[in-house]
């Protein structure tokens, strides 16, 4: 008796391409910094007290995490002093960004994707992910769906039984 071999020819024939934007996260922790603390009456930049304070802050706990700093009142910030900021925390955290988490996420993601290789979708239908484990910010499905249009033939969104047409060439 002859075995037979099964073949999934619609699988096999397809163009659909299914991509994960999950794949593009960075899993190392994100904490904010709101510098106010620092401020005269958290409204006012005193040069001296400001470099002291900051001087004997505690940026151990920022430590292989990424730090955004940021002030949350309406503080006039001179340029200066995120850079004095910036040179106490690096020595310990693995990136400084001056921003809230949510802009730096985005960013995180916008340099994995600006590296990757989009010609592998040249002509295909892709199917950009829906749910999962880790979220994903609706600003990097829009960035992923516009670097996709210069390539696929058809964007959707979901998963491959239940999915929302996007775009097509």
């Amino acid at each position: 008796m002859s075995e037979e071999i099964i073949v999934n020819r619609v699988q096999q024939n397809t163009k659909l391409v299914t991509l994960d934007l999950q794949k593009f996260h960075d899993d190392t922790p994100i904490e904010e910094l709101d510098i106010k603390q620092f401020l005269f009456q958290e409204l006012m930049l005193k040069e001296k007290d400001f470099r002291e304070q900051v001087k004997e802050f505690d940026w151990s706990q920022y430590e292989g995490k990424y730090l955004t700093v940021h002030c949350s009142t309406d503080a006039i910030i001179a340029p200066w002093a995120w850079m004095v900021i910036t040179s106490q925390a690096s020595e310990f955290a693995k990136e400084v960004f001056l921003g809230r988490k949510k802009a730096f996420q985005h960013q995180l993601y916008q340099r994995e994707l600006d590296s990757y290789d989009w010609d592998q979708y040249e002509d295909k239908f892709v199917l950009l992910k829906g749910c999962g484990k880790v979220h994903v910010p609706d600003s990097i499905y829009m960035l992923a769906t516009n670097k996709l249009m210069n390539k696929a033939k058809k964007i959707m969104y979901g998963e491959a039984c239940s999915n929302v047409p996007v775009w097509r060439k």
